[in-house]
């Protein structure tokens, strides 16, 4: 007999727990935290130290007011409140102008009280609010409504150091003026000033000291973007505390190792210079003074080509690396870049301001945008260069031309050293695919990237983008 279809026919699926939907944590606290926190390291360490004392700060004050001058203020107002029953009762109890006169001096004497009798009256129908604080004003309310039979009326805003409490009595209305300070804890005030300005004292020290170990930080910073644009910072020493005088040091070494490494391949490529040069001077030599055939100018076009190709590899490998910063009028540099293609055949639009002041490597800067000039004029008929200032700060020159331009999957492929991409604009007949190459190695020398991006033209935009 087969089993029913309702029961399974593994036993183990039986015992199988049943599948729950997992359920997705939010982390909120984080997300909030980043998204309002402060994000300089000033900023939040000054946070650090504010907001801990200021919740201190604010736990103090309301453990103050309700465990201490609350409590006082409801002590002085029960106080305050038997005098004044006392006072009422024995008027009560003798309303006579002799007993009195006798009650009014011995509570002005003793109690530090004033009492008034007004035959006739009646108390006011309006109650004012308390100028203090309307939970202390309650508690004088309360302690008198406890020991009073009697109806009262209760004021505290009238006169500013005097309290004013009116008893309906047999005939007319008992006033009686009352010192604050007999009611009220006078020494709150002097509490709260005390606090902010130790509040005040402690923000102050803490925004220096914090400032003397951020400044630190910041030079710190500044000499490693500058070494980084190949501007030497003479004056640069470690301060602050001692984590930041270690990283302070360790940037000392790397930059003093990175240096000499420097010098050593400086002194090696120069020294490679020379024995190529040698070889391939004889050898050009040799091909000058052979009768002319087609052989020997095909060795004269491969030794042209090899004595280009060695100019790239040193150009790539050196970097311009020991050219100065200086100002350099970047309108200028543009046109003269302009008119030196001219000379080889090129024309070029320019498009570049007056007066347009960069710190800038002039020969470096000069090379790589000759570069990407005569990267486009061996693809394109039209080319244009155009410089501005940058919103963010520095300026960018642009250059632009209407041929075939590059797929934009093979925009980072085309920066890679000795790349030579199929009918790519990466690629001279001369050159081995160093242009770009090192184009971008100079504009990142000067902290700043060069990107690729179709032309308004139809062809290539190369943007070198420059922070000086």
């Amino acid at each position: 007999m087969p089993p029913p279809t309702d029961t399974p026919l593994d036993p183990a699926a039986e015992r199988l727990p049943p599948v729950r939907p997992r359920r997705r944590r939010l982390h909120l606290w984080p997300r909030l935290f980043k998204r309002w926190a402060p994000t300089s390291l000033f900023a939040r360490s000054l946070l650090i130290i504010i907001l801990p004392v200021a919740v201190m700060q604010v736990a103090v004050t309301w453990v103050f007011f309700e465990a201490y001058w609350q409590t006082m203020t409801t002590q002085l107002s029960e106080a305050l409140a038997s005098d004044i029953a006392w006072d009422v009762a024995a008027f009560e109890s003798d309303p006579s102008p002799v007993a009195f006169s006798h009650i009014a001096d011995r509570a002005e004497r003793t109690q530090f009280l004033r009492l008034a009798y007004q035959p006739g009256r009646t108390l006011p129908t309006n109650h004012p609010r308390g100028r203090v604080l309307p939970s202390f004003d309650q508690a004088l309310r309360n302690a008198i409504d406890d020991r009073l039979t009697e109806d009262f009326w209760l004021d505290t805003t009238r006169y500013p150091t005097f309290l004013e409490i009116r008893v309906k009595v047999r005939g007319g209305v008992l006033r009686i003026y009352a010192p604050r300070d007999r009611a009220f804890a006078a020494r709150g005030h002097v509490f709260i000033m005390w606090l902010a300005g130790a509040t005040f004292v402690l923000t102050a020290l803490s925004i220096a000291f914090i400032r003397n170990q951020v400044r630190a930080i910041e030079r710190l910073a500044a000499a490693a973007e500058a070494f980084g644009k190949g501007v030497e910072v003479p004056n640069f020493k470690p301060h602050g505390a001692r984590e930041v005088r270690q990283a302070a040091h360790a940037f000392i070494d790397m930059k003093t190792r990175i240096q000499r490494h420097i010098e050593q391949r400086t002194t090696l490529l120069a020294s490679v210079s020379h024995d190529l040069r040698t070889p391939l001077t004889r050898l050009r030599l040799e091909a000058e003074l052979a009768p002319p055939s087609p052989r020997i100018e095909a060795i004269k076009g491969d030794l042209a080509e090899m004595e280009h190709m060695i100019e790239e590899f040193l150009a790539f490998a050196r970097g311009e690396g020991g050219e100065p910063v200086e100002p350099v009028d970047v309108g200028d540099l543009v046109r003269s870049v302009a008119d030196g293609v001219a000379r080889t055949g090129g024309v070029v639009e320019v498009d570049a301001p007056d007066g347009l002041i960069a710190q800038l490597r002039p020969n470096a800067v000069k090379r790589s945008l000759s570069n990407l000039v005569m990267n486009a004029l061996a693809h394109a008929k039209t080319v244009r260069i155009e410089a501005r200032t940058r919103p963010a700060g520095g300026v960018e020159i642009t250059v632009d031309d209407d041929g075939p331009g590059i797929p934009e999957a093979q925009y980072e492929e085309a920066f890679k050293p000795f790349s030579r991409l199929d009918e790519s604009r990466n690629q001279n007949v001369k050159g081995v695919g160093l242009g770009l190459a090192i184009a971008r190695d100079v504009a990142r020398s000067h902290g700043g990237e060069i990107v690729l991006a179709r032309s308004p033209l139809g062809g290539l935009r190369a943007s070198m983008r420059l922070a000086g």
